[in-house]
């Protein structure tokens, strides 16, 4: 059975102490690629020593997370445009988005440091992976005059509702992110999943956080995707291997990679 997380941060200190480990379980568990976004300036060496250390296993992105634009964001943005032109294989532009969870005093520069990266996605000809985080409406009006062009990615750790889903699906190469969220006790995703068909959802776990039932609490890593799989599966009425096969498939060609 192959399992994909599309998502993981595993370049992060908190996997410092024991990465070898944890790489280690992730391949027990079946996971074959590890998807690993961007965060800021910061965050580029470290996610790229890991990928390089694992090539072939982990694939870096590239983008500015929304949480990271503040008042010097024209000199963060201008090291992304730095990296999408060297020579290092990206497979993404992300992870990028809007966040205004926290705080709204740089909305407008979130809306244009998104806007200039989805550009550079299409001029490289790279998928997006998308942070949305109290701000699905301000992401979509960005995302709507992209609507007939050839952009497509990940709109990553979905907790919305079926009307936002079914918006997300009016953009015909874009999946659905399901992570450790759809096992807590009081997620509405498994209602919301059963109106969006399973050839539009991939997992991933957002490493390490947001780790899922049963272990709850623990640091995140990749190989509890599996966890994810289980619940998912049962959602559907599939069985894990076909799940499994189906969300691979999708995070695949969402990167270019399905032979």
């Amino acid at each position: 059975m192959r399992l994909i997380d599309s998502h993981s941060h595993l370049f992060l200190e908190e996997f410092a102490e024991d990465l070898p480990q944890v790489m280690a379980r992730a391949r027990e568990a079946g996971v074959t690629h590890i998807f690993m976004p961007n965060i800021d300036s910061t965050t580029i060496g470290p996610m790229l020593r890991v990928c390089r250390e694992y090539k072939g296993y982990c694939y870096p992105m590239i983008g500015l997370h929304p949480t990271s634009v503040g008042a010097d964001y024209e000199k963060e943005l201008e090291i992304v445009a730095r990296e999408l032109a060297s020579p290092n294989e990206f497979v993404a532009v992300g992870e990028i988005g809007m966040d205004l969870y926290w705080d709204k005093t740089f909305l407008r520069e979130q809306q244009r440091v998104l806007d200039k990266q989805i550009e550079w996605a299409l001029e490289y000809g790279l998928p997006v992976v998308l942070h949305c985080r109290e701000a699905f409406d301000h992401i979509y009006n960005v995302l709507k005059p992209y609507q007939q062009t050839p952009l497509k990615g990940i709109f990553h750790s979905f907790t919305g509702t079926s009307e936002e889903a079914c918006r997300i699906m009016e953009f015909a190469d874009f999946m659905i992110g399901i992570n450790g969220v759809v096992t807590f006790k009081k997620s509405t995703l498994p209602e919301v999943l059963k109106n969006i068909p399973l050839e539009r959802i991939v997992l991933e776990t957002d490493s390490p956080y947001l780790t899922p039932v049963p272990n709850r609490g623990k640091r995140n890593e990749s190989a509890y995707v599996k966890d994810t799989l289980v619940k998912v599966a049962g959602i559907y009425g599939n069985s894990p291997e076909k799940v499994a096969q189906v969300t691979s498939d999708n995070a695949l060609k969402v990167f270019g990679m399905l032979k």
